[in-house]
């Protein structure tokens, strides 16, 4: 099965992709991930990367597209994928129909006024990546990640200023795609405003799972 994940940031698409790969089977591509292999590399083009994510703005088409190219054609996503990240702007949509197909497109809806709250509390891992929250998803150890033990730290992009410019972002150039998908058939929306239990019980009655 081909998805796709949309939803503004704070929605919890990363969390969620990561239990729906268990349900549906396929892996869980994020081209969150992807930039931060770059920006780890300190190549040029993970610094170029580093400053676009810190300003809260997103990469250009080009090179988006370009990663997530190369990433769908490795041997482990020939079945089926969540593509979580991409696209965010219909000339992205319209690149990705150049070489994969899709069977949804899963839009996760969540106001603006919980965003910012959800995203003023994450703390994420220097290490590993993986993201916590100082009110919803505790970790076991204040500051530490549960997985690799590694530092906490709260991402420049999770910042209020750099948040607010980031929905102001998401809603200019992302949320047309619920539109353009809506129009192929191929949208099915999903409340994130619930707890997580209840967001993946209601994923799965939207895919008939």
């Amino acid at each position: 099965m081909k998805l796709i994940f949309l939803g503004p940031p704070g929605a919890g698409k990363g969390t969620l992709a990561a239990r729906a790969v268990d349900i549906v089977k396929v892996p869980h591509i994020s081209t969150g991930n992807i930039f931060r292999e770059a920006i780890a590399a300190k190549s040029e083009l993970g610094l170029t990367v580093k400053a676009i994510i810190d300003a809260g703005k997103l990469v250009d088409d080009q090179t988006t597209i370009a990663l997530v190219r190369d990433r769908l054609a490795r041997d482990d996503a020939r079945g089926g994928y969540i593509l979580d990240g991409f696209p965010r702007t219909i000339p992205q949509a319209e690149a990705l129909e150049g070489f994969s197909t899709l069977d949804r497109v899963v839009n996760f809806d969540l106001p603006d006024e919980v965003v910012l709250k959800r995203l003023g509390g994450r703390r994420t891992c220097k290490h590993c990546g993986t993201n916590f929250h100082i009110l919803f998803d505790k970790p076991k150890r204040e500051g530490l990640c549960d997985s690799c033990g590694g530092e906490l730290y709260i991402r420049d992009d999770d910042k209020e200023e750099a948040v607010a410019k980031r929905l102001e972002v998401y809603r200019e150039q992302t949320a047309p795609l619920t539109g353009y998908y809506r129009k192929k058939g191929l949208l099915v929306d999903v409340d994130a405003s619930p707890s997580q239990e209840q967001v993946v019980e209601n994923f799965k009655k939207s895919l008939g799972l």
